[in-house]
């Protein structure tokens, strides 16, 4: 079965690529608009209001508004000590169900948020500058001191806290995040098959979009001057982010530690490791 959605899977990519290509010899601008669409718009994390994951259930959820947009928030109460959590692709802050266990222990305050298009969140389109964008408002709204963020999640803090420069944060986590933003859109070219002509188009799209190269969009120029404490994890076994990724952050990032995993995956769900992101964020110096 695994191997027949591999080959359905292969075969919709390369068909949807084709498609895009074959478009780019009459219509090179919405070519790139459609690639883009594919590159930018989440299949996958969206939630259904009336069945809502129990461990979200449990929060008090809040929609905040940020411009035209909404911004679906859930925070467990507890102390004055604040955890903001931000979900990668594809995703929505219910993927933080056993880290909130963990976390809840200390009485702190535990605020999620879903993503740009995902969750209950409004929006058709996921990326970095806009995702700080709603991380920048809900920091504004809770004040956390402490940021967790996971995959893209984890590239939008560190692009968030280069981008914004909160003096208030005071530790950072990132779990299995992605360095090189070229990386991400080479892959993407490359699974599609997208001729140079729709790869030169798209580039200068996303360049015009987020109004930042995407050459210099890369997590270990952003973290080098980073001054507050951080701690990175990544799995040697991760099979959508390289291995790689995390480690060229972490020697970027004087005043942070890195924790090699194994057999975790990408998505890094483990009681152990819970436990030493706890210690990090509440145990003394």
């Amino acid at each position: 079965m695994k191997l027949l959605n591999k080959i359905l899977y292969y075969i919709l990519t390369k068909s949807i690529g084709l498609y895009i290509n074959l478009m780019s010899f009459l219509f090179p601008e919405k070519s790139a608009q459609l690639a883009y669409r594919f590159f930018t718009e989440p299949r996958e994390g969206k939630l259904d209001p009336n069945k809502i994951p129990g461990i979200l259930s449990e929060a008090h959820a809040e929609a905040v508004t940020f411009g035209n947009q909404t911004i679906q928030t859930y925070t467990w109460k507890g102390n004055e000590h604040r955890i903001l959590l931000v979900h990668g692709w594809e995703s929505n802050a219910s993927r933080w169900e056993r880290i909130i266990v963990q976390l809840r222990q200390s009485g702190s305050t535990i605020i999620a948020l879903d993503g740009p298009a995902q969750g209950l969140s409004s929006g058709r389109e996921f990326n970095i500058p806009e995702y700080a964008r709603y991380v920048d408002t809900i920091m504004q709204k809770f004040n956390p001191k402490f940021l967790i963020g996971h995959s893209m999640g984890g590239a939008t803090c560190i692009f968030y806290h280069y981008t914004y420069k909160n003096p208030m944060l005071e530790k950072m986590v990132i779990l299995g995040a992605p360095s090189e933003f070229m990386i991400v859109l080479n892959n993407y070219k490359k699974m599609l098959s997208l001729n140079k002509k729709v790869s030169r188009l798209l580039e200068k799209r996303i360049t015009e979009r987020f109004n930042i190269d995407p050459n210099e969009f890369s997590g270990d120029r952003f973290a080098s001057d980073f001054t507050l404490k951080g701690l990175i994890a990544h799995d040697v076994d991760d099979l959508v982010v390289s291995f790689n990724e995390g480690k060229k952050i972490a020697q970027a990032w004087k005043s942070a530690e890195f924790i090699e995993t194994k057999g975790l995956g990408h998505s890094l769900h483990d009681d152990h490791l819970n436990q030493r992101i706890y210690r990090f964020l509440f145990e003394a110096d």
